[in-house]
């Protein structure tokens, strides 16, 4: 036989022996009638896990980013709520995603013809120009990409800016969207061919922007510039008076020693807003990631080249650090009462859409290596470099189990595909999978250890192209 090509008969020998074998049998039965996942998950281990936490926070109801790329936003929103939520002394409170997503989009569009232009003298098969290209106006992002959007254009609740069609469900605006940018990026190229300077460049694609603006527009709705913010708050709501007014009782209300109150602010920018009613810096945090990959080294800080999504906003940051580190500045932070952003492999041995136990995230929940008879584990290490396992969802950390040591034995996540996805839209992720799957919190400067926010403040980012292991294994679907 020869050892290049698959062998015929070598192919009906291994046929006869797969049906030789019951166990064979019974795993093909059993994944041909109900896929992978539910003939793997092992009833007897799922069954023992309990969403019960040493530390759990209150949370507000379950958001649904629902066909879009926008878990970061929502992660990044979904933690700057609970400052608002605070303020105001209300159980729940939502910011626009769509308002958000509005600016990512005209940002990142005006950051790929600026990459554009920057990279025209390159040959079309640079492999930084096809990155650009190719992934310049997708749905993901970074926990950065949201703050600088929250810095500059600042936020409106959801019910100002709702959702549409196109920000639910976001492929084909997506799609005319790069369609519009690769014809100006050809137009941009074509031009400096031609010898235009990069300022006729730069003047030419501030046009282009309109049509961008415009496309966003028909898609989305055209983002309010002013609007009126009238919500009830609670009574321990700690915000200027004069803009509070008493809801006159009706004949139901009982409590006439705690009137209801409304806030009503008329004609404030979203700008306003944000300053006004999210007591929240949005460059008070670092990014933490544990990527153990071949090419990386930890207690570095990386910056990702040619990604960024605002121009004159800060640049990505990533901080890799170990495990542990990340862990217990994310457990910190939990236990002063401020959920905490993180990003994982969120589809990996992950049961999702069987009917029992949806919403565990355990390495032990599954079997998939019984099922198929085969040891299919690989290390974090291996896994990043040949390209098995990358940041692809961010959530929210919204408890955590401690043991008696005070080293994490499970995550209580909030997630962001509805209140029906999971148990009631949280998921119950083991610290061991998060050890394996997971490796990037977003916690507040000041719950990092002395020498790990010295790093964070002062150490300077090693430049790594998008294609490098490193920057594969932060991933950008999140």
């Amino acid at each position: 036989m020869s050892l290049h090509t698959v062998d015929p008969a070598w192919a009906a020998t291994q046929n006869e022996s797969f049906a030789s074998e019951r166990a064979n049998r019974v795993a093909r039965n059993a994944v041909t009638s109900m896929n992978v996942m539910a003939a793997a998950r092992d009833y007897n281990r799922m069954r023992t896990y309990h969403d019960s936490y040493s530390v759990e926070l209150k949370t507000a109801p379950i958001t649904n980013q629902r066909q879009s790329g926008r878990c970061w936003l929502f992660s990044a929103y979904n933690v700057a709520r609970t400052a608002t939520m605070k303020l105001l002394d209300v159980d729940s409170f939502e910011f626009s995603q769509a308002y958000g997503m509005f600016y990512d989009k005209l940002e990142k569009a005006n950051a790929m013809l600026e990459n554009i232009i920057r990279l025209a003298d390159k040959p079309n098969d640079d492999r930084e120009l096809m990155s650009v290209l190719s992934d310049g106006m997708g749905d993901g992002g970074y926990w950065i990409f949201a703050m600088n959007l929250i810095n500059k254009w600042g936020m409106v609740p959801k019910d100002v800016m709702p959702e549409t069609a196109s920000s639910k469900s976001s492929a084909q605006m997506n799609a005319q969207l790069e369609r519009l940018l690769r014809k100006d990026a050809s137009i941009l190229r074509k031009e400096f061919a031609a010898g235009f300077t990069t300022e006729q460049l730069q003047k030419h694609k501030q046009q282009m922007l309109a049509d961008v603006y415009k496309l966003l527009s028909i898609c989305l709705g055209e983002p309010p510039t002013h609007f009126n913010l009238e919500t009830r708050v609670g009574k321990n709501c700690k915000v200027d008076t004069s803009k509070l007014v008493t809801i006159l009782p009706t004949q139901e209300d009982t409590d006439a020693k705690d009137p209801k109150r409304m806030l009503r602010d008329l004609n404030i920018t979203p700008q306003e807003f944000a300053q006004r009613y999210v007591p929240f810096n949005p460059y008070d945090y670092a990014e933490l990631v544990c990527i153990p990959s071949s090419d990386s080294k930890l207690n570095t800080p990386y910056h990702v080249c040619s990604i960024d999504s605002v121009e004159g906003g800060r640049p990505n940051r990533f901080l890799n650090v170990e495990q542990s580190v990340l862990e217990q500045a994310a457990i910190a932070q939990l236990k002063a009462g401020e959920p905490v952003s993180m990003a994982c492999d969120v589809m990996q041995e992950y049961p999702r859409n069987i009917e029992d136990f949806k919403g565990v995230l355990a390495m032990d929940g599954v079997d998939l290596d019984g099922l198929f008879g085969m040891e299919l584990g690989m290390s974090r290490t291996d896994m990043l470099d040949m390209g098995e396992t990358s940041l692809t969802h961010a959530m929210t950390f919204q408890g955590v189990e401690l043991d008696e040591k005070g080293a994490p034995v499970a995550w209580r996540v909030e997630n962001s595909w509805g209140k029906d996805s999971g148990k009631d839209g949280y998921l119950y992720m083991s610290a061991e999978w998060f050890c394996i799957y997971g490796g990037e919190v977003v916690v507040r400067r000041e719950f990092l250890p002395s020498e790990i926010r010295d790093l964070w403040d002062n150490a300077p980012a090693e430049e790594c192209a998008p294609w490098s292991g490193f920057a594969l294994g932060v991933g950008q679907g999140k």
